[in-house]
């Protein structure tokens, strides 16, 4: 069981309010006080700062916070992982970028999983930096992103490259061309993806180094959800920097258009990132095999 002094911190965090923890856990609010002095003197730190009613963490603090969600979740992966052991079952989580969503990624899983009688795979979508994070407190076993993440404790396995292209509607009459400029992009809409999302950042970091700023762009729209810019998109309300790998299906299909921009060259890697002690490696395996199968038979068919 988690320390109820972590677990009382945990609350305090959560609620911003030693009364509303002591409610929530129901404690009276100088046992809640008592947990956090008990831990105060035990590392020997201050972990509020206290000020007009409000509190707020130290960098101290922070730390103790940071490690006690990770205890937390470490314990819940303990109980669960030993109920699946008696019903014997595998159970695995899996942090992919909203991009990777979109694309085959999402179709991989799905196929392993009904493959694999006893598997269980929960697939969570967040930003890379966010999933990043996740690894770290080990909410998610392993991570599909685009680019890397920088960290000796984890390995990776390079699964494809991309590369980022403009989508365009068949209605708009750059899509009878083979290239686009980016003075011809400027008299564009842009429907981007939401700033902190790594394309929206590859893009930016490209624009940069062609001495050009996004402020210089029409961008009418910012939406997280890439489903959401492909309908838009093909509704000719603007066009958009998407992962060719994300709108692949369209463009098989004719429903939208996809061209490069002149001096844009934006690949990048995707990678499966997981912690050096993931004990399921032949999971790996298997879906980077499932990964290159489903790749080819796509490729294929277009």
């Amino acid at each position: 069981m988690i320390d109820a002094r972590l677990e009382t911190l945990l609350t305090v965090c959560e609620t911003h309010s030693f009364t509303k923890a002591a409610e929530q856990l129901s404690l009276t609010q100088p046992a809640v006080s008592q947990h956090i002095k008990q831990l105060e003197k035990e590392f020997n730190i201050k972990l509020f700062n206290r000020s007009e009613g409000t509190i707020k963490l130290t960098s101290e603090g922070e730390i103790v916070l940071k490690y006690a969600r990770r205890i937390k979740i470490l314990y819940q992966n303990l109980n669960q992982s030993l109920k699946d052991e008696k019903r014997q079952i595998t159970r695995i989580s899996v942090g992919i970028t909203h991009t990777a969503e979109s694309n085959l990624m999402a179709e991989v899983l799905a196929k392993y999983s009904s493959q694999n009688h006893g598997l269980r795979i929960t697939m969570i979508s967040d930003t890379i930096n966010n999933l990043y994070m996740k690894l770290k407190t080990y909410e998610v076993d392993l991570a599909i992103v685009e680019g890397k993440i920088p960290d000796p404790d984890f390995n990776s396995v390079l699964l494809d490259t991309d590369c980022l292209i403009l989508a365009v509607p068949n209605s708009n009459p750059l899509s009878k061309k083979s290239m686009v400029t980016l003075n011809e992009l400027k008299k564009e809409n842009l429907i981007l993806r939401l700033p902190n999302s790594a394309t929206r950042n590859l893009f930016v970091s490209h624009l940069e180094s062609n001495n050009m700023s996004i402020d210089e762009f029409n961008v009418t729209l910012e939406v997280d959800n890439i489903a959401t810019i492909k309908d838009l998109v093909r509704r000719n309300f603007g066009v958009s920097i998407l992962a060719k790998s994300a709108f692949m299906d369209e463009l098989k299909k004719g429903k939208l258009k996809g061209l490069p921009i002149e001096n844009l060259s934006m690949s990048r890697e995707i990678n499966m990132v997981y912690h050096k002690d993931f004990e399921h490696t032949k999971v790996l395996d298997d879906l980077t095999k499932i990964y290159y199968e489903t790749s080819r038979s796509l490729f294929e068919s277009t």
